[in-house]
């Protein structure tokens, strides 16, 4: 409707965001061959099609509005990229053609009128066109118009852009993590087309100010009110689901580049916590904030940036689970899962995943080539994990056989051959930094613990930062299907602050469940002593 009417003022920002529904919409179609979503995919592309103007605009500006006015560009990039997306996994002729008039449009008009203020000069530059470079390098690895390629790099300058580190939100927000991210991202993607050696420094520089410069929240987050921070603050606006899709996606091209055990340690911890936590339980509703200290709250509407950024990470997942490079296949994710790989000579590979991690570390890997062939399976060994226990087929794994801090297992695979993986997952008490320094946070494997009062009726009207726990105390993990079917949940008893602690007699028996509860409000916690041996830093964090 906002594409076939027109009528801007009624739709909050000027901004819907239906190419990254499309996005979504069609590699969920792909996946599942569901006839609904299929059919759903379809509607929304040729719908939209039917909008398009003869000069190729699709938007939803009155004419005096376009381009110049606010989050138009951006829009218009991400259809592209929807339309893209269409035609990678559909060969959508129509999809395709109509991305080429829409990038067509959008170059003639901003290179006839350089001198006219992107949004209105409201932001700063780079945030009223987030996307458009690397949804341009979409269309052009597509088509392969030098075009494409030429107006990210010579017109849009993009091998020459470096993130600003700007801390805080204020001015023209230059310190905007989503854009930074996005940019960065189009860097490393122009580098697989057109090597230069420096555009993966600015990548690396965002990795490096989130783990070494208090950048990156516990839960994977990594934003404060969409910008970057380090106050370590998890309030109100914490966690832009955009920023912490993007996390995800700039540490996915990363790992494509050069596979790195950390990439997947952190792309698990922002998974299985600030994204997850994002959505409601029944699927229907988004966070475009998704704080750790305090009331969390849904965004009011079905669309705009942060709802269809969540879909279309979710439709990104897949393919995150595995990775072959060199004739190895790297196990990056553990979840339950299917992947079918073409190797060299001919030989067509089958894996499989049976396990219900992270509830447990148990992880059954089926292989299944159709010839026996020697090639390596790498299996990330996360940082929090301290003990281990690998077999093939029954025979325990010697720990001796590492490539690139992965655990490389190269031998003559045949089809039904099993790698059966245990990681320990002890439960964990990690330091608070900056804002929540004397406190502690707990973990078991990837998963943060958080504190909610429906599980905790007791608590109604507490200051849930003044309750103290007694890390002494915590058992579990329990089955808890409060916020998945197959999650877990911890036990601890607690004092309140007015008590003489640790004298007085636990005042609670607390249950903490899994981050992604939606009632969740606090992570950390106050402990009597702070610097006893049984808290340990964050070891992500350098």
């Amino acid at each position: 409707e906002p594409f076939q009417k027109r009528e801007t003022s009624k739709y909050f920002g000027g901004y819907i965001g239906i190419g990254k529904l499309i996005d979504a919409s069609v590699r969920l179609a792909y996946y599942t061959g569901n006839d609904s979503v299929i059919k759903f995919k379809n509607h929304l592309i040729s719908e939209l099609i039917k909008t398009q103007m003869p000069d190729g605009y699709i938007g939803i500006m009155q004419p005096e509005g376009r381009i110049w006015d606010l989050w138009d560009i951006h829009e218009m990039g991400y259809i592209i990229n929807g339309f893209c997306s269409d035609y990678m996994y559909f060969k959508g002729s129509n999809s395709l053609e109509s991305a080429k008039k829409l990038a067509n449009y959008l170059i003639s008009r901003l290179k006839a009128e350089t001198k006219h203020p992107i949004g209105k000069d409201m932001l700063n530059y780079i945030m009223p066109i987030t996307g458009l470079e690397e949804n341009f390098l979409a269309l052009y690895n597509i088509t392969k118009d030098v075009n494409y390629l030429n107006f990210v790099k010579k017109f849009r300058d993009i091998e020459n852009w470096k993130p600003m580190f700007v801390l805080g939100r204020y001015g023209k927000i230059d310190g905007q993590v989503y854009a930074s991210i996005s940019r960065s991202l189009a860097q490393l993607r122009l580098n697989n087309v057109s090597p230069n050696t420096q555009l993966e420094k600015p990548a690396l520089s965002i990795v490096d100010f989130l783990i070494n410069k208090n950048g990156l929240a516990i839960t994977g987050e990594c934003d404060d009110a969409e910008c970057f921070h380090n106050s370590q603050e998890g309030i109100v606006n914490l966690g832009e689901t955009c920023s912490s899709a993007y996390f995800i996606r700039l540490l996915e091209e990363l790992m494509r580049n050069d596979p790195k055990p950390m990439y997947g340690d952190l792309m698990e911890r922002v998974i299985y916590n600030g994204l997850f936590a994002a959505q409601s339980p029944n699927g229907r509703n988004i966070r475009y904030y998704t704080a750790f200290d305090g009331v969390r709250n849904y965004w009011d509407k079905p669309t705009f940036c942060c709802p269809n950024n969540y879909r279309r990470i979710i439709s990104e997942l897949p393919c995150m689970v595995y990775y072959v490079q060199n004739n190895d296949i790297t196990l990056n994710l553990y979840t339950s899962s299917t992947a079918n790989v073409v190797l060299a000579n001919g030989v067509d590979l089958k894996i499989n995943q049976e396990t219900n991690y992270p509830s447990t570390g148990k992880i059954l890997v089926n292989i299944n080539p159709s010839k026996e062939y020697e090639f390596g399976v790498n299996l990330r060994i996360p940082l929090w994990c301290k003990e281990n226990t690998v077999k093939i087929n029954g025979t325990i794994v010697k720990k001796t056989q590492t490539k690139n801090n992965y655990l490389s297992l190269k031998r003559k695979w045949k089809s039904g051959d099993k790698i059966e993986i245990d990681l320990s997952m002890p439960i964990r008490f990690v330091k608070g930094r900056v804002a929540q320094a004397d406190r502690v946070a707990i973990m078991r494997g990837s998963v943060v613990y958080c504190l909610d009062r429906k599980s905790n009726p007791d608590l109604t009207g507490v200051d849930l930062r003044t309750i103290i726990i007694d890390p002494a105390t915590v058992e579990g993990p329990f089955n808890n299907k409060s916020v998945r079917p197959a999650g877990t949940a911890l036990k601890v008893k607690a004092w309140l602050g007015t008590q003489n602690w640790p004298f007085d007699e636990y005042k609670y028996n607390l249950t903490l469940t899994e981050f992604p509860n939606e009632n969740g409000e606090a992570i950390y916690f106050k402990v009597p002593n702070p610097a006893s041996s049984l808290f340990a830093d964050d070891e992500l964090i350098r």
